[in-house]
């Protein structure tokens, strides 16, 4: 009897402790076999040296710290409202070309309704207005000219055609001002003509009346006129516009 109850009370307590490590073998962690990988992976040396080349995971980088530069004070600039070379040369851009020319101060649109006649042996073309703004730029590039001038001796940007307010002495001795039209060959390679005669380059010539303009090799001419004789006193003694005060549009007939 007493080795039946001995073994009864082992028995029983063989099968409490087998509940108490099946209790405790539910609640462990599974051990993570990639974790075993890495730790025989990754020797304690190797992590080291990781550590001191980058860092500590902190932000701080091992060995001497390198002083850190204070930023340097703002000074104020003062706007500067002139032009450099290259933003003069920007302004001057048209289609993507730079053009070589530049309006005078005294530029003017013209009040007289001036014509520019092209004739090609003895034919007559159509005439190309020149009362609607005060510069004309003729040349071979069409993408910049106001004029195509299409022969090939002539340049790129052979020319200008310019209005001008200049002074002027009147009959009676006194002086005033008045819009006049002038050419300026933009040193073009084989020139440009008046009546015939090659001018100097970059220099102004005033176009009178009837006068005839050649360039290059070109045979075609072009003769100056304007609409009516009888207006040739609405170009003189053009009035200064005060500073301010737009100048009155013009009116003309239809």
């Amino acid at each position: 009897d007493r080795h039946g109850r001995r073994r009864r009370s082992t028995s029983r307590e063989d099968t409490k402790r087998r509940r108490h490590d099946d209790d405790n073998g539910r609640h462990r962690a599974p051990r993570s076999h990639d974790g075993d990988r890495r730790d025989r992976g990754s020797p304690p040396h190797r992590d080291r040296r990781r550590r001191r080349h980058s860092g500590d995971g902190t932000g701080h980088q091992w060995g001497k710290k390198e002083p850190k530069e204070e930023p340097e004070e703002k000074v104020a600039v003062k706007p500067d409202f002139g032009l450099s070379g290259k933003l003069a040369e920007d302004t001057n851009v048209y289609n993507g070309v730079v053009i070589k020319y530049n309006e005078p101060a005294e530029a003017r649109k013209p009040k007289r309704r001036w014509r520019l006649y092209p004739f090609k042996g003895d034919v007559s073309l159509p005439f190309i207005p020149l009362h609607r703004q005060s510069a004309y730029l003729l040349g071979r590039s069409r993408l910049i000219a106001d004029i195509p001038i299409d022969h090939p001796s002539c340049s790129k940007q052979h020319a200008v055609l310019q209005f001008r307010l200049v002074a002027y002495t009147r009959d009676d001795g006194t002086t005033g001002r008045r819009v006049r039209p002038y050419v300026i060959d933009l040193e073009s390679a084989n020139g440009t003509f008046v009546n015939n005669k090659r001018i100097d380059p970059r220099r102004y010539v005033e176009l009178l009346e009837r006068d005839v303009l050649k360039f290059g090799f070109s045979t075609r001419e072009y003769v100056v006129l304007h609409e009516e004789s009888q207006g040739e006193h609405l170009d003189d003694d053009v009035a200064e516009p005060v500073e301010g005060e737009e100048e009155a549009p013009m009116t003309t007939a239809a």
